[in-house]
């Protein structure tokens, strides 16, 4: 038992400092940081913060009253500010948005005159305190848990953020309602059963949350703001990055095929990750064992090949392109229609023989 108390220390303690240094990173790193990224940053620094006070039960005057001022207050403001931040809402400029505030500075207005009256009185009675304290704790479950599911819903009517980012601020969310729904139970479980398992559950999730908001919060979402950048200024610049070698004579093929090259350089489809042989079929207005046949015929390559041709020309556009160094391999990828880094790396270095990172550096030199 006392290994596995040990086990349990060490993964808090460890996801405590990496939830520390991504909140700093992310205030202070010039790549990372964003107005939403700074609400994101506290929001991590004030979860770790509860989850070491709920995990180390340390009797120290100052702990005790960052726990007495219930910090799941500011938590609960700061999530649903990064979650409005991130889908641009109008709900940011209105006035009443500053009273979510109200909650919390009540709270820590409560706790000082409480302490006053402890200290420089002596005035204490621990049955009203505890009643305040379980009064504002059922509070916080309520307010976390109104703010939380009502981001939920303005992200999903959100139209003003991309695919990618939706899942991962409702992948978000949704740790998030895990969270409360193991607070909610761990409630019920100390008083009828007077134990703490489901609450070291939760404990253990807020230390995963650290873990999880690096790979995905930062590292993952920041490639698809790369790759949104990248969109938005092809699109403002209105370039298009792959054109084919050869000028099209459309004398030698077919009116599919030559549809086909429209699609590819018009509307740019290879760019769509999911793009799939029906999809092409349907836009041409033909099924997919025909298109296929036409394709190998004419053009001597498979669908995938030729699509994959589009985004290779792409990728080699972007990376020679001294605009676009300042963004990684990976959103080049994405921005030219890879699902996946790997997907990327193979089809390129099948197609030059070097891989995407070694194009780059090829072309700084010459």
């Amino acid at each position: 038992m006392n290994s596995t108390l040990t086990l349990l220390d060490f993964i808090i303690i460890a996801s405590g400092c990496i939830g520390y240094f991504i909140s700093i990173s992310l205030i202070t790193s010039s790549f990372y940081k964003s107005h939403a990224n700074n609400y994101l940053a506290i929001s991590l620094f004030l979860l770790t913060t509860l989850t070491f006070l709920g995990w180390y039960e340390i009797d120290n005057i100052i702990l005790q009253f960052l726990d007495n001022i219930m910090l799941e207050f500011l938590v609960a403001v700061t999530l649903f500010t990064y979650f409005l931040l991130q889908i641009k809402h109008k709900y940011l400029t209105k006035r009443w948005y500053k009273w979510l505030y109200v909650p919390f500075i009540a709270s820590v207005i409560l706790e000082v005159s409480v302490s006053i009256f402890d200290f420089v009185w002596g005035i204490y009675n621990p049955d009203l305190d505890a009643l305040t304290y379980d009064i504002k704790d059922g509070f916080s479950f309520v307010f976390n848990v109104f703010l939380i599911i009502f981001s939920r819903y303005l992200i999903k009517r959100s139209s003003a953020i991309s695919s990618e980012k939706r899942r991962w601020l409702l992948r978000l969310n949704l740790f998030m309602i895990c969270i409360v729904i193991c607070w909610f139970l761990s409630n019920i479980e100390l008083y009828i059963y007077d134990s703490e398992f489901v609450t070291n559950i939760m404990w253990i999730m807020l230390s995963i949350l650290s873990w999880w908001v690096l790979y995905y919060g930062i590292f993952k979402l920041q490639i698809i703001v790369q790759k949104d950048e990248i969109h938005q200024y092809l699109v403002s610049k209105n370039i298009h990055v792959a054109q084919t070698k050869k000028k099209i004579n459309e004398a030698t093929v077919s009116k599919i095929i030559t549809e086909l090259y429209k699609l590819m350089e018009e509307e740019e489809l290879y760019k769509n990750p999911l793009l799939s042989r029906l999809d092409l079929a349907n836009r041409l207005e033909t099924n997919e064992g025909y298109l296929s046949q036409i394709v190998n015929q004419e053009i001597h390559k498979s669908i995938i090949q030729f699509v994959n041709e589009y985004r290779i020309e792409a990728a080699k556009n972007l990376l020679h392109d001294p605009v676009f160094n300042k963004y990684s391999i990976e959103a080049i990828g994405m921005e030219v229609g890879f699902k996946s880094k790997s997907a990327f790396y193979s089809a390129f270095k099948t197609s030059l023989g070097m891989s995407p990172g070694s194009y780059r550096k090829l072309q700084k030199t010459s």
